[in-house]
């Protein structure tokens, strides 16, 4: 049996086990606790959660190769985001509140997929292929609305007046929250209809959408919605599995957030490291960078919207060390893919950047 008919039979087994799973647990009254029977509860969760993330992004392949680019990356990353919203929501607003959170989790976001994804794809597109490109323009119109949407939702906190400390008051969260959202709308109508060729290597363009019968693509579309649903319900167990590392580790609150991030960015980092080593970076880099400006675009109003009408505190703005790593994953960015063409030296400064990252998260 082929890898692709195995992953097929794991795509629709987890999405059905995870459900089970829920139904089981919440019948029966069980739930995560540390102890012996609590590591085994906790490592079936895991695996089922993974495996349920798994699948729901790779019917969304499924349909994204139906649909063709760049509205296949889209709907992966639409449905990235759905995850996240709801991993965060539960763990930040649950009955131990973590007010940082969503602030810790869009900043790991940015920090991994800029560069430690970036790094690994343009590393190992440079070590196959010597250079890659990738399109200009479509790179600097990703790049020049996470730079805005970052400075605005995670730099902007920490100096304004209304509200002492990092910390939006409800008129300017609102304000911010909408903006996000209309320039995160205009990006996609930039990507998907107005400029769709910025974002498209026509070299990779090709016509598997007759490979998907409309029959599979119904399928796939059910058991995305099912995958979804799957993990959001799951996502409550998970945020006591999160607090219990995290403090038998001995770890920074930060660290739940980088667990977080590295939970829903797996799969479709999977995804992008398979299309570099196709020699197809421009998949790559909309694969890593709409990950990035859909998490800010999409989870910060989203997570906005929850803790006001919950009436729960909601943390924003990064330390001066967070800052400088941004400001400084930005600038790199534009020199990395200022020029069309990457090679493994790209990729590597970029790895040291994301090295930094996870040193300064357990020694800040």
């Amino acid at each position: 049996m082929s890898a692709h008919g195995a992953m097929s039979r794991s795509a629709w087994i987890f999405p059905a086990l995870a459900v089970l799973f829920f139904a089981g647990a919440t019948a029966l009254g069980i739930t995560f606790t540390p102890s012996a029977a609590g590591l085994v509860f906790a490592a079936v969760l895991l695996v089922i959660l993974f495996g349920t993330v798994f699948a729901a992004v790779h019917h969304a392949e499924v349909i994204a190769e139906r649909i063709g680019e760049p509205y296949g990356t889209l709907i992966l990353t639409l449905a990235v985001t759905v995850i996240e919203v709801a991993l965060i929501a539960t763990i930040m607003l649950g009955e131990t509140p973590v007010p940082t959170l969503a602030r810790d989790t869009v900043f790991a976001v940015v920090m991994i997929v800029c560069n430690g994804l970036v790094g690994i794809c343009i590393m190992t597109g440079g070590l196959r292929y010597r250079e890659q490109d990738v399109q200009v323009t479509g790179s600097s119109v990703y790049l020049s609305v996470l730079s805005v949407m970052a400075t605005i939702t995670l730099i902007m906190p920490n100096y304004t007046l209304t509200m002492p400390g990092p910390i939006y008051s409800a008129a300017q969260l609102a304000f911010v929250s909408i903006v996000t959202v209309i320039l995160y709308g205009v990006f996609l109508y930039t990507q998907t209809i107005r400029h769709r060729d910025y974002f498209v290597n026509e070299a990779f363009i090709r016509d598997d959408g007759m490979l998907t019968t409309n029959r599979m693509l119904a399928l796939s579309i059910m058991l995305l919605l099912v995958s979804l649903l799957a993990v959001v319900l799951l996502s409550k167990k998970f945020s006591l599995v999160v607090d219990f590392a995290t403090a038998s580790i001995g770890a920074p609150p930060a660290f739940a957030g980088v667990l977080v991030a590295f939970l829903i960015l797996l799969p479709e980092s999977v995804a992008a490291i398979a299309a570099a080593r196709k020699n197809d970076l421009q998949k790559s880099i909309n694969l890593a960078l709409g990950s990035s400006v859909a998490t800010i675009g999409l989870t910060i109003p989203a997570v906005a919207v929850a803790a006001y009408v919950l009436n729960k505190e909601l943390v924003l703005g990064v330390n001066a060390q967070e800052t400088v790593l941004l400001l400084l994953t930005f600038v790199l960015s534009m020199l990395t893919f200022g020029t069309g063409r990457t090679n493994i030296l790209f990729g590597l400064v970029h790895l040291v950047v994301f090295a930094v990252f996870v040193l300064l998260v357990f020694v800040p």
